[in-house]
């Protein structure tokens, strides 16, 4: 577990491109911007980053961000994204520059996020993945926690682009190591018999607490204000994770903690 002390004068005047100003990234670009980060941006839909034209330089591709910083973070909402925005006719791989780092903050497949570190790697650049837990107000509070994979010895290098917008950042080990079990626990302990709110408190008082738990729990009523206790109202679509099965049941406009309730209603035993 690190915390993040603030950035050198020399670091500060480095360049960090980010990629992906939705609804994670806006603010993740605001909390950065408040650091004087000269900051190159690039999004899909051009008007996602007109707020931040004082703050930095909008680019027309990812090619364009590589070409002008070497610090590259990459926010966006599925994997098919991710591997456009490397790996597309105007990519980061096309011109990115050797030794360069790239931090890729976005919830995708592992298997995507291993493959583009090879990708990387050849190219004499770094590839470090890093998603998020808490959601956009932790985004926009700058309280995300961090759960990083890549080389160890790399690990020190993401820490000024993690610390200004996470309050924990921690090292999990090899690319793509990084809440379908906190569902599953649930479910198990409900059909045992536990009360609801006691299970979530046992869990969150010992080493199973996480954001998907507290402050996020899938499981209707046992938190007040959350998504699952608000007819699941989105906050992170199901459209994005890979139940997409779920869609076909009417879930693709629920929050993802909805999972939940889909494996109760799926149960044959």
């Amino acid at each position: 577990l690190w915390y993040w002390s603030g950035p050198t004068a020399l670091q500060r005047c480095t360049p960090a491109g980010f990629i992906g100003l939705g609804n994670m990234g806006n603010p993740m670009v605001k909390n950065l911007s408040k650091l004087v980060f000269p900051l190159i941006l690039y999004d899909e839909f051009p008007h996602a980053c007109k707020e931040f034209q004082e703050a930095g330089e909008q680019v027309a591709s990812p090619a364009d961000v590589a070409e002008k910083a070497d610090r590259i973070i990459t926010m966006l909402p599925t994997s098919m994204n991710l591997v456009e925005v490397y790996s597309g006719a105007n990519g980061i791989l096309k011109i990115v520059k050797k030794g360069s780092l790239l931090i890729d903050y976005s919830t995708v497949d592992p298997s995507v996020s291993k493959q583009l570190a090879k990708e990387v790697e050849k190219m004499g650049a770094v590839f470090m993945d890093a998603p998020v837990s808490a959601g956009v107000g932790a985004s926009r509070s700058g309280n995300l926690t961090f759960m990083v994979g890549g080389f160890e010895d790399e690990f020190a290098a993401t820490q000024e682009l993690l610390g200004c917008i996470g309050s924990n950042v921690i090292y999990c080990g090899a690319v793509g190591t990084g809440m379908i079990g906190t569902t599953e626990a649930m479910n198990l302990g409900i059909r045992s018999g536990l009360d609801p709110k006691l299970l979530a408190k046992i869990l969150n008082m010992s080493s199973g607490r996480c954001w998907s738990h507290d402050p996020d729990n899938p499981v209707p009523g046992v938190i007040d204000g959350v998504p699952s206790s608000n007819n699941y109202q989105r906050g992170f679509g199901t459209t994005l994770m890979i139940y997409r099965m779920m869609c076909a049941k009417g879930y693709s406009t629920k929050d993802f903690s909805s999972v939940f309730q889909y494996l109760r209603e799926e149960e044959t035993f």
